[in-house]
């Protein structure tokens, strides 16, 4: 197992029985090329409209689904492994980034070569993960962002999108490259890459990701994408504020964090 030194005693022994898990829940724990990780809180509404419309082969090479169930278990493990997930339950809740940090450990520990975030909410559209995968499997990239900018927004919360814009630019003028989109859930990126960097943030992961990646020297890059509403339930982020503050701290650590590595 793959493990996190910048991470608490109690977060890597939480990362390690998740793993654990995978293990003992899979009777065939082997992964494709291509694996689509899903962190999943409460989310058993939801899950059988994302995983169903997922494909089982793209871009040449064939996918597998793991979905991380992020503790108090509603039920979406047993929905998710009855179509074909494979799946690990966390046994305690902590949130999303601590629920992709240990699909990124299994993935590259099981096999997969290439990685795909999704959220369990039914947000992202399967017809834009081909368009932001291929970049990865073509070799062109190490990370690739979707992006409801250059693609399509149906949501309708005022202040959200105009946080989305607002991250998104300060997390450019940071780190010198201009992106549109830096807090979005559909994100494809090498194994490799997913497991050579830096992640501590339990919940707010998707900055320290890009930051870490572009200050690391990786190849990113945007694609297009539609963002929908929420198919049931509300979100897990909090409240508007809280988001914000809380998203403004995290990249605010993680930029601070990796540039004094490089002093």
């Amino acid at each position: 197992m793959i493990l996190n030194s910048s991470l608490k005693e109690s977060d890597i022994e939480v990362d390690r029985k998740t793993v654990d898990s995978f293990l003992e829940l899979n009777e065939d724990n082997k992964l494709n090329d291509i694996a689509f990780v899903i962190p999943a809180y409460k989310e058993k509404d939801n899950i059988e409209n994302v995983i169903k419309f997922l494909p089982e082969k793209l871009i040449g090479h064939t996918c597998s689904t793991v979905v991380v169930v992020d503790g108090d278990d509603d039920g979406t493990a047993q929905i998710s492994k009855s179509l074909g997930a494979l799946i690990a339950i966390a046994p305690v809740n902590r949130g999303q980034g601590a629920a992709l940090r240990t699909g990124y450990i299994i993935s590259k520990q099981f096999g997969a070569k290439f990685i795909v975030t999704i959220d369990g909410d039914g947000q992202c559209n399967p017809n834009d993960i081909a368009g932001v995968l291929e970049p990865i499997v073509d070799g062109c990239c190490d990370l690739v962002l979707g992006s409801r900018i250059k693609g399509t927004n149906n949501t309708t919360d005022r202040t959200r999108n105009l946080g989305v814009t607002v991250f998104a630019r300060i997390i450019s003028v940071l780190c010198g490259q201009y992106l549109t989109d830096t807090a979005n859930p559909l994100r494809a990126m090498t194994a490799e890459f997913a497991n050579s960097i830096t992640l501590t943030q339990n919940q707010f992961q998707a900055s320290e990701v890009i930051i870490d990646a572009l200050l690391g020297g990786y190849r990113v890059t945007e694609r297009p994408m539609t963002m929908n509403k929420r198919m049931s339930g509300k979100s897990k982020k909090g409240k508007n504020l809280s988001y914000g503050l809380n998203y403004s701290k995290a990249i605010l650590n993680t930029y601070f964090r990796e540039k004094l590595k490089l002093l």
